[in-house]
């Protein structure tokens, strides 16, 4: 065999063992074959809600926190004075709103709001879980939300020998403090410059009427009644539990459970009692409306639905020292077990308390002050 047919059998051998070994085809994928690009859908911005209220408002974050992620709002609080100022704010800027609800108007000041006509109407649903004396506007352009008593308090040690005392006897009744024993215990507060001291103004009224009120404060000016400008300093300066120097003082009916909820060192008991006579306290109701011109409107009233709400309710009392308005609604054992409830409070009309209010206001200043 020659080398031409040794080369020529060399190069069949190669090909025949090309064509036994298998083969690898690389295939490049085509755009159609590549798995989808997933964009995640933007998140939507969360709505503004501000709420005006008065200086002491206060609720718990968490509570708050529930109502945003629920209807993916925002919540701003618009803190705005006491509940005379900031309804003045309200009313000041209604055609062109501050904010979208107003909570912390009261019966003291309901009418006044009303007839400005600040609040849009809304019939929540939750109304029927709420007792029909506490719904003041057959309209419901506001609706209650809690509500509290301003009651005589007194300080327990004084009247039972534990200090140095010759009355052995806390009062009962708005006459008794105008007795000899009584003489120089009691503190009030300025009905101008606060809330609690118009709503004892108002208790007079409501129990000796127009014709006698007055009469009544003379007999406590008579009786040495000191008078201050707020609450902060009739309860932390002049009560005795203070030490100062008057074991009676006009607060609220929860002031005694607070008492013992945050005494240090731990009572088993308050040591501070209210007085609940019929026709000594005067009970304060707060309300909400939806400001008119709210351009979420329908946010609004989801606030007020919250505000009436369970959740909302049960954090009241230990925010703001006030009641749920919702009949489901609980409170903690130590009001159920040491809360005394007047059974019979003073009443005014909201009506009449908005004519007449700054004319009480100042024949009391004449009689009491000058």
């Amino acid at each position: 065999m020659n080398q031409k047919h040794i080369l020529t059998l060399f190069l069949l051998a190669l090909a025949l063992t090309a064509c036994a070994q298998p083969t690898t085809a690389v295939v490049q994928p085509s755009p159609t074959s590549l798995p989808p690009t997933v964009t995640p859908a933007p998140t939507p911005t969360p709505r503004p809600l501000t709420v005006m209220t008065h200086d002491s408002f206060a609720v718990s974050e968490s509570v708050v926190a529930a109502f945003e992620a629920q209807y993916n709002a925002k919540v701003q609080f618009l803190k705005a004075g006491d509940t005379g100022t900031a309804l003045n704010k309200a009313i000041l800027s209604k055609d062109a709103p501050l904010a979208d609800v107003f909570y912390g108007v009261d019966n003291t000041f309901l009418s006044r709001a009303l007839d400005e006509g600040i609040f849009e109407p809304y019939a929540s649903p939750l109304v029927a879980d709420i007792p029909a004396y506490l719904l003041l506007d057959s309209q419901f352009r506001a609706l209650p939300v809690d509500y509290a008593d301003v009651c005589l308090n007194y300080d327990k040690a004084y009247f039972t020998g534990t200090v140095t005392s010759t009355v052995t006897a806390p009062p009962q009744t708005l006459e008794d403090l105008l007795l000899p024993e009584y003489k120089g215990l009691l503190v009030v507060e300025n009905p101008a410059t606060s809330s609690p001291g118009l709503a004892f103004l108002l208790a007079t009224i409501g129990h000796f009427g127009e014709e006698g009120y007055l009469d009544y404060w003379q007999g406590l000016v008579d009786n040495e009644v000191t008078v201050v400008n707020d609450w902060n300093t009739a309860y932390y300066t002049e009560f005795t539990r203070s030490g100062g120097t008057r074991p009676i003082v006009v607060s609220y009916n929860s002031s005694p459970v607070f008492e013992l909820i945050y005494a240090d060192p731990p009572v088993d008991e308050p040591p501070t009692a209210a007085i609940v006579s019929d026709e000594t306290c005067f009970r304060q109701i707060e309300l909400v409306g939806i400001l008119k011109g709210t351009p979420r409107r329908d946010l609004a009233e989801k606030w007020v639905d919250f505000m009436l709400s369970i959740a909302f309710q049960e954090d009241m009392p230990l925010q703001m020292a006030v009641f749920p308005v919702n009949k489901k609604a609980q409170i903690g054992d130590q009001f159920i077990q040491f809360l005394a409830v007047p059974q019979m409070p003073a009443f005014i009309r909201p009506a009449d308390i908005a004519e007449k209010r700054q004319a009480w206001i100042e024949d009391w200043t004449d009689v009491v002050l000058r």
